[in-house]
């Protein structure tokens, strides 16, 4: 008798007692409530609050807070466009004939004046075209356009009376 032999009585008959004491439904319920289980398990709450402090603590490094039209002032670590700063408005207001999107993309970034982390609404101002002053390109935290609440590629002018963009200005919600 060889080991494959032994190995497929042994499996045989566990195969025989298991049919033995369960029916069909049974192991088919338990198989699609494994299934669904499975299905539900990366829906469950994951805190990702650490990686994403130690990812934005590289544009953390080279951020500031006094000078809001440059590209490392410290709100704009996920901001993509033009810095409302430099096209009339401020870091946090529309310029004049142009209005705030209803709709943002949500970003974190580290104040290095407190070292907290914050939440910032990166909100587009539309209805004018494009300022093309102060691009910056900010990608802390972004995720791809299936994730749109935290992708920064896509024009946010959802909901505003016109989906031109003109630029982007970021709104500090609170802390993270």
């Amino acid at each position: 008798m060889t080991i494959l032999d032994a190995f497929d009585r042994m499996m045989e008959h566990t195969a025989r007692r298991i049919a033995q004491r369960s029916s069909r439904r049974g192991v088919l319920a338990r198989l699609g409530g494994a299934l669904v289980g499975g299905a539900v398990l990366p829906l469950l709450p994951v805190d990702k609050t650490g990686a994403k402090l130690a990812h934005a603590s590289e544009f953390a490094k080279t951020a500031q807070t006094t000078d809001p039209t440059k590209c490392n002032y410290w709100r704009h670590c996920a901001s993509d466009g033009y810095l409302c700063s430099c096209c009339g408005g401020t870091v946090n207001v529309c310029p004049p004939g142009s209005y705030a999107s209803p709709t943002a993309w949500i970003g974190t970034c580290i104040n290095p004046d407190d070292g907290q982390a914050y939440l910032i609404a990166y909100q587009d101002c539309c209805g004018k075209d494009s300022c093309g002053l102060c691009f910056c390109l900010g990608t802390e935290g972004e995720m791809p356009s299936y994730r749109p609440e935290l992708n920064n590629d896509i024009v946010w002018c959802f909901g505003a009376p016109s989906m031109v963009y003109h630029c982007s200005s970021q709104v500090l919600i609170g802390k993270a």
